[in-house]
């Protein structure tokens, strides 16, 4: 482990952090006092928590019943208006990976861009949590999660390679400047440029778990 989380009580519960890359999904349910467990095609040594390198599809249809909940962030590049525009193709895992969720019978989390195919999304946007960057990110769940408030965009972002000024949000894309402040704004102090420009604030799965917990203790007490 690179860097060293602040302790959280467990609540008993583990997660499978599927394409987990370098743990900004993972961060968050681990704040919200999960066991973690990454996924991830590649090597990950920068991941903070338990990982196997593995096949994300291969590894959920054969583990995914020994989780309490499933968390899968799919390359988004499908889906992203830069590859459109250059023409690239990439595969569509979302359906067939929902398809694998659905049949663990375990509770999900699918998370992309916006543009991605997602079932009712939640939208979460870093102005929601008071980060300098928006980052907006949508989150299919197969559970109730709440919308937040959705703040107007008053901060502008920086321009593409040029620092960021007072006043202006961070644009975590491409060939970014300054990976200290990037860190510091994600909440992610052990990532590189490339774990941060694929990652998710932590914020926002620690939101999401919180509303998993909400849910669970609502059937416990029904």
């Amino acid at each position: 482990m690179l860097h060293q989380l602040p302790a959280r009580p467990a609540n008993g519960l583990r997660v499978l952090d599927l394409f987990c890359c370098q743990g900004g999904a993972g961060t968050g349910y681990r704040l919200a006092g999960f066991d973690v467990t990454g996924i991830d095609i590649t090597p990950q040594p920068r991941y903070p928590f338990a990982f196997h390198q593995d096949d994300a599809l291969a590894y959920v249809a054969e583990h995914g019943t020994e989780y309490d909940l499933i968390h899968a962030s799919p390359p988004c590049q499908r889906y992203t208006n830069a590859q459109r525009i250059q023409g690239n193709t990439h595969p569509d895992l979302i359906e067939p990976l929902r398809g694998l969720l659905v049949s663990t019978g375990r509770p999900y989390i699918i998370e992309n861009v916006p543009g991605a195919p997602l079932l009712d999304p939640v939208e979460l946007c870093g102005s929601m949590f008071g980060l300098r960057t928006y980052r907006h990110r949508l989150f299919e769940t197969s559970f109730p999660a709440g919308a937040l408030h959705h703040p107007r965009h008053l901060a502008p972002n920086a321009k593409m390679g040029r620092p960021v000024r007072d006043g202006e949000n961070m644009h975590i894309v491409g060939n970014f400047s300054n990976v200290p402040l990037a860190r510091d704004v994600m909440g992610m102090p052990w990532a590189t440029r490339d774990g941060l420009r694929e990652a998710i604030p932590p914020a926002y799965t620690a939101h999401i778990a919180a509303e998993f917990l909400a849910t669970v203790r609502a059937e416990v007490a029904a």
